[in-house]
C-alpha cells in the first residue's frame, strides 16, 4: 500500500490556496465598495421622499465614498428637473405622462421606470370630528370636485346628519403625484379639482393642517398618517364595497379601492452608466420591499422586483404604462406578466 502523506500535503495545499482565494476576493470585494465614489441627485414626490431618504441612507453606510442628495419637489416638479437633466433619479407617486416623456425625448433624456412600493392615499379628519367614521366616493367627489368650489362650505351639506360645522380643506398640491392620482381616482379625470383649498407637496404642512383644524378632511400617503396618527384621524373609504380604511393588508388584498397606487423611481439611461448609480439602481431592487416596510409603505412582491431588474440589465427604456400618466386599480404584477409575455413571443 502506497502512503497517502502526498496525497494529504496536496489536499492542506489546496485548502490553503482556496482560503488565499477567498480571502483575495473577499479584500477585491471591499476594495471595491470602499473605491466607488461620486454624486448621486434624486429629487420628486414627497410621499416617495421616506423611502428615497431611507435607501440613501443605507447605500452611503455601504458606499460611504459616494454622496446620495435627496429633494422633494413634488412628482411633477421631479419630472421637470429630470427631463431637463439636472437631476439623476426622480421620484414619483404615479406614472410618467405624455407630456412629461415627450419633454424628454425633446431633450435626449431615455429613462428606466423603477416601482418600488404601493401606497394608500389616506383620508383624514382631525380627532374632534365625531361625525365622520367613512365617505363614499360619490361624496369625496361632491367635495373635491371642481363645481364644488365656492359652494361645498358645511359638512351639513355633504350628508344630511352630518352637524354645521365648517368644511376646511387639505389636500396635495398641483405639482403632485398625489394630486393627480386623487383626482382622477375621485373626480374621475386628472387634475379636476376645487381650488380653494390649503395644498401643499409638502405632506408634513397637510397633517398641521389638519391637526389644528377641527372641521378639516385631508389626504395625502398612508405613511404620513401612520408617523402622525395621534394628531388625526382616519377615515374609511366607501366604494360601493362597504367602508375600507387604508393599511397595508386593504392594500394587498385589493380592498382599499380606488385610492391604492404604486409609487415609482425614474432613471436617467444615462447617468445608468456611472458605476455609483448603477450600484445604486442594483441596491434598490433588492433593498426596496424591506425599507419601504420599514418606513410605512408596502413592499412588492419580488417578482416584481426581479422583473424590473431584467429591465435594467437589458436596459430597456420607458414605462410600461405607456406614459398615460395615473392609472386607477392597476396591479404591477399584472402589467409585468402581460410585458413579459410579449418578450418572450416577440424572440
Amino acid at each position: 500500500m502506497k502512503p497517502r502523506f502526498g496525497w494529504l500535503i496536496v489536499s492542506c495545499a489546496a485548502a490553503a490556496l482556496l482560503t488565499a482565494c477567498g480571502k483575495q476576493e473577499g479584500a477585491q470585494a471591499d476594495n471595491a465598495t470602499a473605491a466607488l465614489s461620486g454624486k448621486i441627485t434624486i429629487d420628486g414626490s414627497s410621499t416617495v421622499l421616506p423611502i428615497s431618504e431611507a435607501l440613501a441612507e443605507e447605500f452611503q453606510k455601504k458606499y460611504p465614498q459616494v454622496q446620495v442628495t435627496v429633494g422633494k419637489s413634488g412628482t411633477g416638479g421631479g419630472f421637470k428637473k429630470f427631463a431637463n437633466g439636472e437631476i439623476d433619479i426622480t421620484g414619483a407617486s404615479r406614472p410618467i405622462r405624455e407630456d412629461e416623456d415627450a419633454l424628454c425625448q425633446k431633450n435626449g433624456i431615455q429613462y428606466i421606470e423603477i416601482p418600488i412600493a404601493y401606497d394608500a392615499m389616506a383620508v383624514v379628519v382631525n380627532p374632534q370630528n365625531n361625525w365622520c367614521d367613512s365617505l363614499t366616493v360619490a361624496e369625496l367627489k361632491k367635495i373635491w370636485e371642481p363645481a364644488a368650489q365656492g359652494k361645498i362650505k358645511n359638512w351639513s351639506q355633504v350628508r344630511a346628519g352630518f352637524p354645521n360645522e365648517p368644511l376646511v380643506l387639505f389636500g396635495a398640491g398641483t405639482d403632485s403625484g398625489t394630486f393627480d392620482y386623487f383626482t382622477a381616482a375621485i373626480v374621475g379625470k386628472e387634475k379636476a379639482s376645487r381650488g380653494d383649498y390649503t395644498g401643499s407637496e409638502d405632506d408634513d404642512i397637510l397633517v398641521q393642517g389638519v391637526a389644528r383644524t377641527r372641521g378639516a378632511l385631508g389626504y395625502f400617503g398612508l405613511a404620513y398618517y401612520e408617523n402622525n396618527q395621534d394628531k388625526l384621524k382616519l377615515v374609511g373609504v366607501d366604494n360601493g364595497n362597504g367602508p375600507v380604511k387604508a393599511s397595508r393588508e386593504s392594500v394587498l388584498d385589493g380592498t382599499y379601492q380606488p385610492l391604492a397606487r404604486p409609487l415609482f423611481l425614474y432613471v436617467n439611461l444615462r447617468a445608468l452608466e456611472r458605476s455609483e448609480v448603477a450600484a445604486f439602481v442594483q441596491f434598490a431592487l433588492t433593498e426596496a420591499g424591506k425599507l419601504s416596510d420599514e418606513v410605512g409603505y408596502i413592499g412588492l412582491p419580488r417578482q416584481v422586483y426581479d422583473l424590473v431588474k431584467q429591465r435594467v440589465e437589458k436596459r430597456i427604456p420607458g414605462s410600461v404604462f405607456g406614459a398615460h400618466g395615473s392609472q386607477v386599480g392597476v396591479k404591477l404584477e399584472d402589467l409585468y406578466k402581460v410585458e413579459e409575455a410579449s418578450e418572450k413571443s416577440a424572440q
